[in-house]
Parts: structure tokens; C-alpha cells; sequence
């Protein structure tokens, strides 16, 4: 039981990751100056005024770049896990992401009929990049090799599996353009 414990509290100093369930780095996205501290260490960029709340969940970290004044509510899901030195999800200036959001940069491998999937590994990775401005709905997926246009709208719920220009709104599954902004 010691044992599990110290290694536990081993891998939640090096993860590159945040979550509730990394509670020894969870904690300080309750406090700004530690969000900050701590976000600043784990991201591959992370702008001073930028906010990640409690209830994230992000993976990868090192491979994700956050712009200035980017507000990351809670339950988001951002899956950045890319090789070393590769930014696969850039998010710019005054974005809006909206809690429940689910951003992927690759997708379990499922080519072989006759092997698990469990054992097919992943997908290469398609970074995602969403622009300056934009506005990210609630419970919104992001699929691998997408951008969001400038100042574009995703609403909620929406199913992004191609990449959506700039100052559009785009809702549905799978996401469309509803309306130029």
C-alpha cells in the first residue's frame, strides 16, 4: 500500500497533465497566482492573463500553447498528447471555451478487422488550432485537423469534423455553417 502510494504521488509530479484526478496539481487551479505558476510550467506557452478552471481535464500539456485572456471553463476535455515538440493544439487570444468541451488531435486506430481496437494504438496526430476570438459552446467536440476561423462561433453541442472559416456560426452534428456573423 506505501508502495502504490509513492508511486502515485511519483507520476503526479511528472504528468503532463491536469485533472481532478491529479490532485497534487488539481488544487491550484482554484487560486489564479497558482493556476497560472503551475500552468506556465506544464504548458508549451501559456499567456499570464489566461484562465483554466477547476474540473479540466488536459493531457499533453507540454504540446499545448494558450494566448492571452483564454477562458477554459470546467468538464472541458483537451487531448494534446502529441510527439515531443510538436504544439498539436494552438489555442490564440481571447478565446471562449465553454464547459463540456472535448478538443482531440487523434483517434483510436481501427484498420484491422482482425485485431482489437484496444490494441491498434492511434491515429497520427492532426493538431487543432482555434483563432483569435473565437467562442466555443458547451459540450462541443473538436475532431483532429481542425481550425476554428477568427471570431467564429461553434454552438453548443456541435459535432466539428472539418475545419470552419472565419466569423461564421456552425452548429450540428456534424457541424455546419448556420449563419455569417
Amino acid at each position: 500500500m506505501i508502495r502504490e502510494i509513492y508511486n502515485r504521488w511519483k507520476f503526479w509530479r511528472k504528468a503532463d497533465r491536469l485533472g481532478p484526478d491529479i490532485p497534487l496539481t488539481h488544487w491550484r487551479l482554484h487560486f489564479q497566482s497558482r493556476m497560472i505558476k503551475l500552468c506556465k510550467q506544464k504548458f508549451h506557452f501559456f499567456a499570464d492573463n489566461a484562465s483554466i478552471r477547476p474540473g479540466c481535464y488536459i493531457v499533453g500539456c507540454s504540446n499545448i500553447s494558450i494566448g492571452k485572456r483564454v477562458v477554459i471553463r470546467p468538464a472541458t476535455h483537451i487531448h494534446g498528447t502529441a510527439p515531443a515538440g510538436v504544439v498539436s493544439v494552438r489555442i490564440e487570444d481571447d478565446v471562449l471555451i465553454g464547459a463540456g468541451v472535448h478538443i482531440y488531435v487523434s483517434n483510436h486506430a481501427f484498420k484491422d478487422r482482425f485485431r482489437l481496437i484496444i490494441d491498434q494504438g492511434h491515429d497520427e496526430v492532426k493538431p487543432v488550432i482555434i483563432q483569435q476570438g473565437a467562442w466555443i459552446g458547451a459540450n462541443a467536440i473538436i475532431l483532429p485537423g481542425v481550425t476554428i476561423g477568427y471570431n467564429s462561433v461553434v454552438a453548443a453541442g456541435a459535432v466539428v469534423t472539418k475545419s470552419i472559416p472565419a466569423q461564421v456560426v456552425a452548429g450540428g452534428s456534424p457541424a455546419r455553417i448556420l449563419k455569417e456573423i
